[in-house]
């Protein structure tokens, strides 16, 4: 039997969520074994699969009863003096990546802060964790937390393939903790506001 492929329609249909939603995936390159056929994208069955059964994040096991969570799109090129990109895809290095999820967000830097971590989303799954979040700056109400970590990041969120830094042991925890798990998140801005204890916000 032969390997069996869906078009990203099919397979945004099995998981659930808009077409647009999965093509972020897609775009963010964190996706592996995909192949096309004429002009579409294909993807394998046993990749929706495994992102069908990705773990919801374990928020129970955080010690904040909040956690904020930052909702980025695929990586971006942008002209600004201290970064190249906005965003997050899965070929930026560790310094672009960091640089490029810091800031500028409109958001409450104390709860970002209370919450002791950062975890980063694309299209509901956690790809990043930023700690050392407790310090920020204010531009004309975005904000950045220039002392930020990236305690980890992944390349592909099927496996997943996870990447941690030389963080402190208790912040690469907490990324190894969350990174690859579903984070389903409802908000009219990037940052979004979840209580803890609980796997998703609705």
């Amino acid at each position: 039997m032969g390997l069996m492929l869906l078009t990203t329609g099919q397979a945004a249909g099995e998981l659930g969520c808009a077409v647009t939603t999965f093509r972020r995936l897609v775009h963010a390159e964190v996706l592996p074994g995909l192949g096309s056929r004429g002009n579409r994208v294909m993807v394998p069955w046993d990749v929706v699969q495994r992102l069908r059964d990705r773990p919801a994040a374990p928020l129970h096991r955080l010690s904040a009863p909040e956690v904020a969570v930052l909702r980025v799109n695929v990586a971006q090129p942008v002209r600004e003096p201290a970064r190249q990109w906005i965003g997050f895809s899965a070929v930026l290095g560790p310094d672009d990546l960091l640089k490029g999820l810091q800031g500028w967000w409109r958001c409450d830097p104390e709860s970002v802060a209370a919450g002791g971590l950062l975890p980063v989303t694309l299209s509901g799954y956690v790809v990043a964790v930023l700690t050392q979040v407790q310090t920020w700056e204010k531009d004309r109400g975005r904000y950045r937390f220039p002392d930020a970590v990236l305690a980890g990041y992944v390349t592909d969120l099927v496996g997943p393939v996870k990447h941690l830094t030389d963080a402190g042991p208790g912040d690469r925890a907490a990324a190894e903790l969350l990174l690859g798990s579903r984070l389903v998140s409802h908000s009219g801005g990037a940052i979004a506001y979840v209580p803890a204890g609980s796997t998703s916000a609705g």
